[in-house]
């Protein structure tokens, strides 16, 4: 029966109400601008595995339809202001998701988002660990190498192990795969996933920090005994929290980047994406040195209260929108 009623209870948006307030003195207290960017753009993101929310746009008096896109993250207007001088920003906003519905995803959500110039992705997981102890009242948190990581629990080397041998690990696991996988970072997600993540951070949370090159994103790459990109992830209680990075800087390389998404969605069938080239141009006018990071505050607001789906916390989840 079709229910009018919030699926959060009303005792639950207070408490909800409470975090967010936290978050925002947070940054208050550090200096850190609250922005606002458009939820409406018109490009959207490239990489494959995240699928952005067409929304389609007339003028009045005109017949023309546009493609716009609802964004996914407000990451590439906020370097737009970076670029044109903001200094230290944040913003808690509304992004969107296709296909993301279940215990830990809704296809709207709120994401905050923040950057610093000057810091490293090192220097943000400092700060993000002293939000997480504000707002989760927790210990502070473990740090691991993605590297370390893996051999702690697989006794593989991310960065130089074979595909076969990841194929080998996955069966001996009894990871189950429809079709032929030959991209060496899905087999190694799959472990992550399966093996991995359900077990960390259960006390408290962990960063876990340089990822394989191939998995930069828009982190910068750093050159050590193998490419390692300069980016982090932070779990808790099995559950993926931020994402964060050093940000790269240069346009040509963002560009080769885009371009290698666009191929790989052409060679797997999925459909092309406009890129925003307004971003990338204020790449090439030039981003400062900074560091930034993306964190689900459903789930934020979903482990602090210690409830099991994010439809706890959110006013009218996907179902009773």
């Amino acid at each position: 029966m079709m229910s009018w009623q919030p699926s959060a209870t009303i005792a639950a948006l207070h408490k909800r109400a409470e975090v967010i307030a936290r978050i925002r003195q947070f940054f208050a207290e550090r200096g850190v601008l609250e922005v606002d960017t458009p939820v409406l753009s018109h490009g959207t993101i490239t990489d494959p595995y995240v699928v952005g929310i067409p929304a389609f746009f007339t003028s009045m008096g005109r017949h023309e339809e546009k493609t716009l896109y609802l964004q996914t993250s407000p990451e590439y207007a906020m370097k737009r202001l970076l670029a044109a001088g903001s200094g230290p920003i944040y913003q808690m906003n509304k992004a969107f998701r296709q296909g993301e519905v279940g215990r830990l995803h809704n296809p709207e959500f709120t994401i905050l988002e923040w950057y610093r110039p000057g810091f490293d992705h090192h220097d943000l997981m400092d700060e993000m660990d002293l939000l997480l102890q504000t707002v989760l009242e927790v210990d502070k948190a473990e740090r691991v190498s993605y590297a370390d990581l893996f051999m702690r629990h697989l006794g593989l080397n991310p960065h130089s192990v074979s595909i076969e041998t990841l194929m080998v690990c996955a069966h001996s696991k009894r990871i189950v795969v429809d079709g032929n996988i030959t991209h060496r970072d899905t087999w190694l997600d799959l472990l992550w996933t399966h093996c991995i993540e359900p077990v960390v951070g259960q006390d408290r949370p962990i960063f876990l920090y340089d990822f394989p090159a191939s998995q930069a994103l828009l982190a910068k790459i750093r050159q050590e005994d193998q490419p390692v990109a300069s980016r982090f992830e932070v779990y808790f209680k099995g559950i993926e929290l931020a994402n964060g990075f050093h940000e790269l800087q240069d346009a040509v390389e963002q560009g080769k980047r885009f371009a290698a998404d666009l191929a790989f969605r052409k060679q797997h069938g999925l459909p092309d994406r406009p890129l925003d080239h307004r971003f990338l141009a204020a790449l090439e006018h030039g981003l400062p040195d900074c560091a930034g990071v993306a964190l689900g505050v459903d789930r934020l607001v979903m482990l602090r209260l210690g409830h099991p789906f994010v439809s706890d916390v959110i006013s009218f989840d996907f179902e009773r929108a």
